[in-house]
């Protein structure tokens, strides 16, 4: 075989058409060997070819006859010294880190880690080879046919948190080799569905290239949720149709291009769900499978007086050193091939406080994010945090840098103590008007608060509302993994139930909860599943249940309530007034009667503006008023955005009337939605007079249209539509 110098960089295995550069870094290493697969198991072979060539600790060179399919990786010669943080051994086959695709899963074999079980301070020279992930060299090309991102601002987005086998595998539209795929999910029956919510991203659970966790694995279980990274530029190989035919090697990256293309062409944007706080390898006692054996203190952050150990700041058993400049690197290199080669939109960064611990503290000007703010790629794209982690000081909500949005995991909560009878005015309203208070600070907006009732950790929306307690015994934990303080309610009876009264409750609470979520100001984020109804049977905590315990079952859909939910995000698409670029200020403006009144006004259920004394008050009720001649800024053109003037009656107590506030608001007011149906949606509310509000229900007012303009009731009629059917 012909073997040219080839180049330092790009990383990874680069096919260019004719043949493929290879480039790898490790500082640790003193011979790095390229191994070329072939053959599988007791019939594998491989061909080693030594890199001679290394500048600035890279190892490459060029083999013009390799071509896109060809499996391979790495071993590398070193220094073995678990005490000084060293781990090389050139027994154990490496994945490059920067393969863009894969081949195989690894079976756990002894031969995986660096010492025999039972004797962590042994040292084992067993060949991992046979019992490896390997590498794949890709075609690069495709014909993207002009595709470019729909580019949604934020303030206009709805998210959809989806895991692509998840949400495709029960799908009776969806092709049988389809289903639980990168293919699947493109299909028109899943993408009319969202476009149908009016959901303009999908943000997708990991899909790197990840590991089935031993333990798992031995009790017959398998890691569902991904969040076990091992390569950060590979799409992972199980969601691929192409990749179940071992002749297509490498074929899942043409797969997900066509799979974001077409959601493209649906104006749905993708953004990936991204773990760079930690890999696959665990701590000193886990496999040798890539980063341990190439270059260790480079990749990992090591306890500094006892290297043999890892810093653990995610509970996996090990934290990615983004101290180190080509841990860095491996980041950023990772999330720009993701937006140019594979045109995603967006990252949802997992434990994303891990990434800014440079020393012990969480610093929001660590240098990831300076490198964030300076990339002329990254930094253009949608980035969101999840804002903590399970170190020290690691809850960090509304401390990310300007540029970043967060899950607001306060909205969470308070959303769900409001609902569920124990709230917090204050705290409810602030979450309401887009939680000023954790975002105004560092000149952000309201966009900065992506706010989520559920999400893939913890209950669905149906559980949320059917359960007290976890049920989460078919994790094999004897139900002791899982969050246990969920702030959920049953409503009398644990789990399922004929009772039609308790029924008729759990379903106008998940109303609530989706109309709260999609009239709130900031980004909506709707977990997937949860519109139709999707349960898990109290299982809170479904990481390992690939199983139809956590797939949408698409034959059990709650039909009535897609159509709620579609319904709200639509009046929320129809009106600025819901989706506001900046926050409220609190001050007076020219309403279009001449009246002068706040942006926005809270209500006591007497009609007047609440007092001081009022949100101490206990109150399980308020209203909120929003000027729609008070929204701050301009649209795209420079103009003044103006809309109808509403009024949003949340009520999380008994049945009640509420007296509707004087003329100066609005003369009168139309029935736009009530989840608690008492009133009639062909109504017209005059001013100063009294409304039934139902039990726990949420009702919104839009200023009466006038004869010569019809109401839009389309939300009262899918509500009217769901009663119809129980």
């Amino acid at each position: 075989m012909e073997i040219w110098p080839g180049t330092a960089y790009p990383l990874g295995a680069t096919f260019d058409g004719s043949g493929t550069n290879f480039a790898l870094f490790s500082e640790a290493a003193e011979r790095v060997e390229l191994c070329l697969i072939d053959g599988e198991g007791a019939e594998l072979t491989e061909e080693r070819i030594e890199l001679t060539e290394e500048d600035a600790f890279v190892w490459h060179c060029y083999l013009p006859s390799v071509q896109p399919g060809q499996r391979y990786g790495y071993r590398v010669h070193g220094p073995w010294d678990p005490a000084r943080g060293l781990r090389c051994n050139p027994n154990k086959l490496l994945l490059d880190p920067y393969a863009k695709a894969t081949s195989g899963e690894i079976d756990w074999d002894q031969a995986l880690f660096g010492y025999d079980f039972g004797d962590p301070d042994s040292r084992n020279d067993d060949d991992s080879a046979p019992h490896m992930t390997y590498g794949v060299v890709i075609n690069p090309f495709f014909d993207w046919e002009g595709d470019r991102s729909p580019n949604v601002p934020y303030n206009e987005t709805v998210i959809y948190e989806a895991h692509v086998k998840g949400l495709t595998q029960l799908h009776p539209e969806v092709p049988d080799e389809l289903r639980g795929t990168y293919a699947g999910l493109a299909h028109p029956a899943v993408t009319g569905h969202l476009s149908k919510l009016g959901v303009t991203a999908i943000e997708l659970m990991p899909v790197h290239q990840f590991v089935q966790d031993s333990t798992l694995v031995e009790k017959g279980l398998r890691n569902y949720w991904g969040y076990n990274t091992l390569a950060f530029l590979a799409p992972h190989a199980d969601y691929a149709a192409t990749s179940r035919d071992e002749q297509t090697l490498g074929q899942q990256v043409q797969e997900f291009k066509s799979m974001v293309k077409s959601l493209h062409a649906a104006g749905i944007e993708v953004i990936l769900d991204v773990v760079y706080n930690h890999t696959a390898e665990g701590n000193h006692l886990g496999p040798t499978l890539s980063f341990k054996g190439i270059d260790n203190p480079a990749y990992y952050r090591l306890v500094e007086d006892e290297p043999q150990y890892y810093m653990d700041y995610t509970g996996t058993g090990n934290s990615l050193n983004v101290r180190h400049p080509h841990s860095l690197q491996l980041i950023m290199d990772s999330l720009r091939y993701w937006v140019t080669e594979m045109h995603v939109d967006g990252f949802r960064f997992d434990l994303a406080s891990a990434l800014a611990r440079e020393f012990y503290d969480v610093d929001r000007l660590a240098t990831f994010f300076e490198l964030v703010q300076q990339d002329p790629v990254v930094s253009q794209v949608k980035l969101i945090a999840e804002p903590w982690d399970v170190g020290p000081g690691g809850y960090q909500v509304g401390n990310f840098p300007p540029q970043w949005t967060e899950w607001n995991g306060a909205y969470r909560d308070t959303v769900r103590d409001f609902w569920r009878g124990e709230p917090s005015l204050g705290e409810f309203a602030s979450r309401l008007a887009g939680s000023s208070d954790f975002y105004a600070h560092s000149g952000r907006r309201p966009v900065a608060s992506i706010n989520f009732v559920t999400a893939h950790d913890g209950f669905t929306l149906r559980d949320l509302v059917s359960y007290n307690e976890k049920h989460n015994e078919a994790n094999g934990e004897d139900n002791n993994d899982g969050e246990s303080h969920n702030r959920s309610w049953n409503h009398g009876v644990e789990g399922p139930t004929d009772d039609p009264e308790i029924l008729a409750l759990r379903a106008r609470e998940q109303r609530n909860f989706l109309a709260t979520l999609l009239l709130s100001q900031g980004v909506p984020m709707l977990a997937h599943g949860d519109e139709l109804g999707r349960t898990q049977n109290g299982n809170n905590n479904t990481y390992a249940q690939d199983s139809e315990i956590s797939w949408v079952n698409w034959d059990r859909a709650d039909q009535p309530l897609v159509e709620f939910t579609a319904a709200v995000s639509r009046l929320r698409h129809s009106h600025p007034t819901f989706r506001r670029k900046r926050f409220f200020t609190g001050t007076t403006v020219r309403t279009g009667d001449g009246e002068r009144l706040n942006d926005i006004v809270w209500l006591h259920p007497e009609g007047r503006a609440m007092e001081e004394t009022d949100w101490e008050s206990g109150s399980k009720t308020i209203g909120m008023y929003l000027n729609g001649d008070g929204i701050a800024g301009k649209d795209d053109r420079g103009g003044t955005i103006t809309d109808d003037h509403f009024l949003l009656y949340f009520n999380a107590g008994d049945s009640l009337e509420v007296t509707l506030p004087p003329e100066e608001y609005a003369e009168a007011w139309d029935v736009a939605l009530d989840t608690g149906d008492a009133l009639d949606d062909a109504e017209i509310c005059k001013a100063g007079t009294p409304i039934a509000l139902e039990s726990r229900s949420l009702v919104v007012l839009r200023q009466h249209a006038g004869p010569e303009e019809e109401p839009d009731h389309s939300v009262a009629a899918s509500l009217a539509s769901q009663a119809a059917n129980g």
